[in-house]
């Protein structure tokens, strides 16, 4: 392994062990400034947005916005219920089918993480209707293994509005080149955006580079609301860890398949992609031999729905990350699918200049 993906790979692991759920993502933050601190000027907001910027940036040149979100799909404590166990809801999009019966982490008081489950009713006290019926979150509860809501409180200090993740630790398998774990949506695109910055280290660019990783995309791309706006970028990649479909979707369907490459969207639910800027990134990953895939979505965005929309206009690609199981617990991903995204990102930004931007 190169020293390139062994660095990629580290972080990569300690951005998916880092717990952040959206709002609360100090601790993916902290990973991102440990591996940036060397390469570049770090400036935080208080939506915990991240900018990430070179010293040697003119402020003469076209800005390239490099994209991705710190968040996770994760949980909050609503209620602590008079058995002790506790009440949730949801931050980002559940499949509500794949939430019970897990280990998540419940951040106390103190700032401390301590174990629960996602449990539901057993079935050996259901009904029979109750069994056809489809579990919803508002029939689960998370148990940490209080005995009542004193206990909750006084013993494991436990308050309503603090986040819960899953408790899932990332491992490597190096035969298969596969990642499994938690976050991938869109640590993955972190670590993307940091090693991009950092490959590009000494090039001498027409263009000046800022990454931006945005906070709360899971619940409504917040973060790029003001990232977008504190940028003003004239032209962007987002980063993002995409839903892979090679595991389920007939084979002339599959599109987003581990393995085979980033993948980049022609549209999804909220952003008709700059189909001029698409069409350079895909003719020279081909001119270059850059596994890619392409992809027609109807459902699902990303940061791109907003910083499109912003400075007047902005042309934006996404380069997605397969990620099988996306919004569950546990993700695969394989590591080089990763590190050519950042080889596409890399090359396109070294051959961005004004009158290319202005092209697209």
């Amino acid at each position: 392994m190169q020293p390139m993906e062994q660095n990629v790979l580290k972080l990569a692991e300690e951005l998916s062990n880092a717990k952040g759920a959206s709002g609360f993502e100090d601790e993916v933050l902290a990973v991102a400034r440990k591996y940036a601190r060397n390469f570049a000027e770090i400036q935080e907001d208080s939506v915990r947005n991240l900018y990430l910027r070179y010293a040697e940036s003119t402020g003469n040149k076209p800005v390239v916005m490099l994209d991705a979100h710190t968040d996770e799909v994760s949980f909050m404590v609503q209620a602590i219920k008079p058995n002790g166990t506790l009440r949730f809801i949801s931050l980002g999009g559940w499949p509500a089918n794949s939430i019970a019966a897990h280990r998540v982490l419940v951040r106390n008081a103190g700032g401390d993480y301590i174990p629960g489950i996602t449990v539901s009713k057993p079935p050996h006290f259901m009904t029979e209707a109750e069994k056809k019926m489809e579990n919803d979150i508002s029939n689960m509860a998370i148990d940490i293994g209080a005995m009542s809501k004193e206990d909750a409180e006084q013993r494991f200090h436990i308050r309503i509005g603090e986040p819960v993740v899953p408790d899932v630790t990332f491992e490597y398998n190096a035969e298969t080149n596969l990642m499994f774990g938690k976050a991938f949506d869109c640590r993955l695109g972190v670590a993307s955006v940091i090693g991009t910055m950092k490959t590009l280290i000494g090039e001498n660019l027409n263009v000046d580079v800022v990454g931006a990783l945005a906070s709360q995309e899971e619940v409504g791309t917040r973060g790029a609301k003001v990232t977008s706006r504190t940028v003003k970028p004239d032209i962007a990649i987002v980063f993002e860890g995409c839903p892979a479909d090679d595991t389920f979707t007939e084979d002339y369907m599959i599109q987003t398949a581990v393995n085979k490459g980033p993948m980049l969207r022609f549209i999804d639910r909220a952003m008709i992609t700059n189909p001029r800027f698409q069409r350079f990134a895909l003719d020279l990953a081909e001119e270059l031999g850059i596994p890619v895939q392409t992809a027609v979505r109807t459902g699902g965005s990303t940061n791109g729905s907003q910083i499109h929309l912003s400075n007047r206009g902005v042309p934006v690609i996404v380069v997605g990350v397969p990620v099988r199981y996306a919004h569950t617990h546990y993700g695969i991903s394989s590591l080089s699918d990763c590190m050519n995204a950042i080889r596409l990102a890399t090359e396109i930004i070294k051959r961005l200049n004004q009158d290319l931007i202005k092209s697209f």
